[in-house]
């Protein structure tokens, strides 16, 4: 059997916007149709610059950048300030599909409708993008994307302001994409436990632009994650031996405060 292709692929890529602090140095990085990247690091320490590289929004100062699908790309938030519907915040992903000056067509609307049922949100789709919550609107967007029929989508922490429920929403849609879908997928995100939930592929991005690229199992490890976070990271095998995981804790300072720990 033929091994899926290569939908997004950078070589010796670097970045930097002004010539000193570079995010990235000749970085290699190739994602497949049906994988899911995890890109993890500290606050500024260039995740969100690495994929709009990869989205081809921002060219690198050196280095190649390869796509061979069109790419959708998920924002942490919506920042339209009018009272959009859902389903005009999704027609908004067939922008590439409309002619200029034309209205969304019959055909338009039915790649909307089928994003958003995808996605679980067919019954808002009348309802104010804003008068939904913080997950159901990272939904719409995810939906919008689909609904522009790419093959990689490409989502800048798609779960950091949802509580834990709306996280594995999010997270099981998107195993479900690349399983059932055969979509190429990266995210950033600050939970490690993210990415051992369903990344293939992780990408720590650690100080001096200094990275490391590769499986889950190679990658996700306490030295790896201790290094890039600079606190104590300590692992955990969980599970009742039919379904077993690893989940990472970090080790916060325990400190006496007056009147005894609260």
């Amino acid at each position: 059997m033929a091994s899926d292709p290569v939908m997004l692929s950078i070589a010796a890529a670097s970045h930097s916007y002004d010539g000193k602090r570079w995010q990235f140095r000749d970085l290699d990085l190739d994602l497949k149709a049906g994988e899911i990247a995890a890109i993890l690091g500290p606050n500024g320490r260039g995740k969100s610059t690495l994929l709009r590289v990869m989205a081809g929004l921002l060219k690198p100062r050196s280095g190649r950048l390869h796509l061979n699908a069109h790419t959708g790309f998920v924002p942490q938030e919506f920042a339209g300030s009018f009272p959009y519907s859902v389903l005009d915040v999704v027609l908004m992903g067939r922008a590439r599909h409309i002619a200029l000056f034309d209205m969304p067509g019959k055909s338009d609307r039915e790649k909307a409708m089928e994003a958003l049922s995808a996605t679980g949100m067919a019954d808002h789709a009348h309802r104010d993008i804003n008068a939904l919550s913080g997950g159901e609107r990272q939904l719409v967007l995810i939906a919008r994307a689909l609904a522009g029929e790419n093959a990689v989508l490409l989502l800048d922490e798609p779960a950091s302001a949802l509580d834990l429920k709306n996280q594995e929403v999010v997270l099981s849609l998107l195993a479900a994409l690349a399983d059932d879908s055969k979509l190429a997928i990266a995210l950033t995100t600050h939970q490690p436990n993210h990415a051992v939930a369903v990344a293939d592929k992780v990408l720590l991005m650690l100080d001096h632009a200094e990275t490391i690229f590769g499986t889950v199992k190679d990658v996700m490890t306490e030295a790896n994650l201790e290094a890039l976070y600079g606190i104590p990271i300590r692992s955990a095998h969980l599970g009742d031996g039919r379904h077993d995981e690893t989940a990472f804790m970090p080790l916060f300072q325990q400190r006496d405060r007056k009147g005894g720990r609260r």
